[in-house]
C-alpha cells in the first residue's frame, strides 16, 4: 500500500509541473496573460479547485507583491502536493521564462528591430484581451448568485471610483474586499443548514 500512496503523489507532483509549466510557457508577457491559461489547467483540466476557489487565490495573489503567476502555482501547489508541490509549482512556472531567456537571448538581440517580431507581438496583445475577458465573464457570471447584479456593479464602481480617482492602492481595495466576503454570512450554506435540521 505504501507503494502505491508514493506512485500517486509523484503522480500529483508530475501533474502539477505539467500544469504550471504549461501555463508559464504559454503565457506571453507574463502575469495576465498566464491567469487565464493558469485556471484552465488547475481548475478544468485537473479540477484541483473550482471557480470560486480559484477567484479568492486570484485576489489574494493580487493582493501580494511579486509576480502573480509565481504566487499561484506556490498556493495552488503547496494545496495539491505539500511542500514539495509548492516547490515544483514554482519552479515549474519560471523554468520556461529562464529557459527562453538562455537560449534566446542572442536571437532577441539579433532580431529585436525586426518588423516581423514587432507585427508578432503586437498580434498577441488582443489574443491575451480576449482571454481575460473570458475569465472576466466566467467569473461575472459566478459572482451574479453570491450578490447579485446589483451588489457586483455596485462593488465594481465603487473599486473603479476608489482606483482610478481617489488613487486607492489595489491592495487595499482587494483586502477589504476579501474581508467583506469572509465577514459576510454564507446564505446558501445557512440554508442547507436550515434543511438539515428539518
Amino acid at each position: 500500500m505504501e507503494r502505491s500512496e508514493v506512485k500517486l503523489d509523484w503522480k500529483k507532483q508530475r501533474d502539477i509541473f505539467i500544469a504550471f509549466f504549461r501555463s508559464g510557457i504559454l503565457g506571453f508577457g507574463g502575469g495576465p496573460s498566464s491567469i487565464p491559461l493558469v485556471h484552465k489547467e488547475v481548475v478544468h483540466t485537473y479540477q484541483w479547485l473550482n471557480d470560486e476557489e480559484f477567484s479568492d487565490v486570484l485576489a489574494l495573489g493580487n493582493a501580494l507583491p511579486g509576480p502573480i503567476n509565481t504566487k499561484m502555482s506556490g498556493y495552488i501547489g503547496y494545496r495539491v502536493g505539500g511542500w514539495f508541490g509548492l516547490v515544483n509549482g514554482v519552479l515549474a512556472t519560471i523554468l520556461p521564462t529562464v529557459l527562453l531567456m538562455i537560449g534566446l537571448i542572442g536571437l532577441i538581440s539579433q532580431f529585436r528591430d525586426s518588423r516581423v517580431v514587432m507585427g508578432m507581438t503586437e498580434a498577441i496583445a488582443p489574443v491575451v484581451g480576449v482571454m481575460l475577458a473570458v475569465l472576466t465573464y466566467n467569473f461575472l457570471k459566478q459572482s451574479k448568485g453570491g450578490l447579485g447584479i446589483g451588489g457586483m456593479l455596485a462593488l465594481s464602481l465603487l473599486s473603479l471610483i476608489l482606483y482610478q480617482f481617489l488613487h486607492v492602492h489595489p491592495a487595499i481595495i482587494i483586502a477589504v474586499l476579501l474581508f467583506c466576503a469572509v465577514a459576510k454570512p454564507d446564505k446558501q450554506k445557512e440554508k442547507e443548514e436550515k434543511g438539515g435540521a428539518k
